[in-house]
């Protein structure tokens, strides 16, 4: 009896031991996962510099302003096509369409060609009554944004701040020369 209680404690020691070890490397496991996604957004909304091109109303720049996540001073406004260069040190570049000139599919064509690879883009191009008469998005300007990487479209405001967010988590670990 003395041998079997002996056998016993011993299986349930290795047993033990075992799920000690499952259990250590699970939790690790688990915070790699969870560490790496938030150290990418700490790193993303750290100090973004985001460009904002055409938002004549400020509609835009109000979203990210009262977010509170992001600081007035990192906000480039971009007024005119012609300051492109302007919007170069910013990892994100968020677009105000129009649907007409100057904001329209000329502009976001240059937009496009001056973009380097590592830089987000984010189109807003909302859909309200009163814009009626402004165009959507033609299939070819579509083709054409889903060629380039880390590039969205996007037509609600309230979802603006959520693509914000995740484009700076993407590009997070891609040096832009800050």
């Amino acid at each position: 009896m003395e041998i079997l209680l002996a056998v016993i404690d011993w299986i349930g020691r290795i047993l033990t031991i075992l799920a000690l070890i499952a259990f250590v490397l699970s939790i690790y496991e688990w915070s790699r996962g969870v560490l790496k996604v938030l150290y990418r957004l700490g790193h993303g909304l750290a100090r973004p510099k985001i460009a904002i091109l055409g938002d004549k109303g400020n509609t835009i720049k109000s979203t990210l302003e009262t977010s509170r996540l992001f600081n007035e001073r990192r906000l480039i406004l971009i007024s005119s096509v012609d300051d492109l260069g302007r919007a170069e040190s910013a990892s994100l570049w968020l677009f105000h369409w129009w649907g007409e000139d100057p904001w329209g599919e000329k502009a976001l064509e240059r937009v496009l060609n001056f973009k380097k690879d590592s830089t987000a883009l984010i189109v807003y191009a909302p859909h309200q009554e009163d814009r009626k008469s402004i165009p959507r998005l033609s299939d070819q300007m579509m083709e054409e944004l889903s060629r380039h990487r880390h590039t969205i479209v996007n037509n609600f405001r309230g979802r603006l701040l959520n693509d914000v967010i995740v484009s700076l988590m993407a590009i997070s670990d891609q040096s832009h020369g800050r």
